[in-house]
């Protein structure tokens, strides 16, 4: 099979022809129709997280359909499509697992770390963590809920039910979480980098009542922000800019040092907390409200070998919505 294969951080990723995958015992062998490209991605390949394998097959926003089963799977038939997400593998046995929080599970293990992921022709999944997906949405379509969608989710309910909602990077997550924010009668207020006319044109498009320079001060209080740019300095802007008893949620897996702030800043009963990963709960709710809102996703497909192209536009800013890579 073809595949877009990591052999060292910080360096191109090579198009290769490698074995064809076989499922193990709960596995399902999948061909894969698209992936999303996730800003994760990046940090693998430029190795701002340095515990996955290598080499490795980037790629966590998995749509393909399963074309042969492994001994004792029981979730899916051939033939089915399914979703891959970032969450690939956990014990099921930790205290994390045992009480709804395996996304924190110490052995935990992630498609396109420490799991070939979906840059390829081919991959293999734990059935487990595979899901089925709306039948509203095409293969480029659904890619981005795996990842954008799923953690974007995951932290509009770390928010609480706060009405005024700051999003600070306006990518491929904000861009879902917002959709479903609007549903639920929030007021989105936007953040992007200085003088990024376009991402501000697509925030006020999906409904933001505001847009703004990422330091800017909003025109009111926040009850609450999420940040998707991995910028430490952003929380403390976002501390600024958010009312007394607010939160405000950091939702990338990296970021870079956040800086000193007084304390006056976190006084007030305001808090700051991180999303990790992902649960399968997060996933079924999400995927089962998606075509209620209903959330339409924004795409930049791009064909498998143009996998390096695409990372570097996201990794300029130059990707509207969502870049998906495509098996034609």
């Amino acid at each position: 099979m073809k595949a877009m294969l990591l052999q060292a951080p910080r360096t191109a990723l090579k198009l290769a022809d490698l074995p064809m995958p076989h499922p193990g015992p709960g596995q399902l062998l999948i061909r894969v129709h698209a992936c999303g490209v996730c800003r994760t991605d990046l940090h693998v390949v430029e190795g701002d997280l340095t515990n996955g394998k290598l080499p490795i097959i980037p790629g966590h926003e998995i749509v393909g359909t399963v074309v042969e089963k492994g001994a004792r799977v029981e979730r899916f038939a051939s033939g089915e499509r399914v979703g891959v997400p970032w969450l690939g593998y956990t014990c099921g046995a930790c205290r994390y697992c045992a009480s709804g929080h395996e996304n924190l599970c110490d052995a935990a293990r992630f498609t396109g770390y420490h799991i070939d992921g979906g840059y390829a022709e081919y991959t293999v999944a734990d059935q487990r963590y595979c899901f089925a997906l709306p039948a509203a949405y095409d293969d480029v379509a659904a890619a981005p809920l795996l990842c954008a969608g799923l953690i974007g989710y995951r932290s509009l309910v770390m928010a609480g039910d706060a009405e005024r909602l700051g999003i600070y990077g306006f990518g491929a997550a904000a861009h879902i979480v917002a959709q479903v924010a609007r549903h639920q009668g929030r007021k989105i207020f936007a953040f992007t980098k200085p003088g990024d006319a376009e991402g501000q044109r697509f925030a006020n498009e999906l409904g933001a009542v505001w847009t703004g320079d990422s330091t800017a001060k909003p025109p009111e209080e926040l009850d609450a922000a999420i940040i998707f740019a991995p910028v430490g300095p952003l929380v403390v802007s976002a501390l600024r800019a958010t009312a007394k008893g607010g939160t405000v949620v950091c939702a990338g897996i990296h970021m870079s040092e956040i800086p000193a702030f007084p304390y006056d800043l976190l006084w007030g009963e305001r808090s700051v907390r991180s999303v990790a990963n992902l649960t399968r709960r997060d996933g079924e709710e999400f995927l089962a409200l998606a075509p209620k809102v209903p959330v339409r996703t924004t795409t930049e497909p791009f064909d498998l070998s143009q996998a390096n192209e695409a990372l570097a536009r996201l990794r300029e800013g130059r990707i509207t919505g969502a870049a998906v890579l495509v098996n034609r």
